[in-house]
């Protein structure tokens, strides 16, 4: 009997923090969705980039890294 009542408590709470969510989530266009959603590409290339740079050991790669790397946050630079 405790069990039950608890569940539709924690239902409850559930219920109430999604109306919460719909109540405060703003509606974005769909041109600053397709924004948002390069900047947060470039973001995860930019990351991988560093991610290998400090795991090269090759001169050449290394530079082509760096050079992508300064592309990159040009891109990045466009998007601020």
């Amino acid at each position: 009997m405790a069990r039950g009542w608890e569940s539709k408590s924690v239902e409850q709470q559930q219920e109430e923090r999604l109306e919460q969510g719909k109540a405060t989530r703003t509606l974005v266009s769909p041109e600053q969705q397709e924004h948002n959603r390069k900047r947060e590409g470039w973001l995860l290339a930019r990351n991988r980039l560093l991610h290998e740079l400090a795991a090269a050991r090759n001169p050449r790669y290394r530079q082509m890294l760096t050079d992508s790397l300064t592309e990159v946050d040009r891109q990045l630079a466009s998007f601020k």
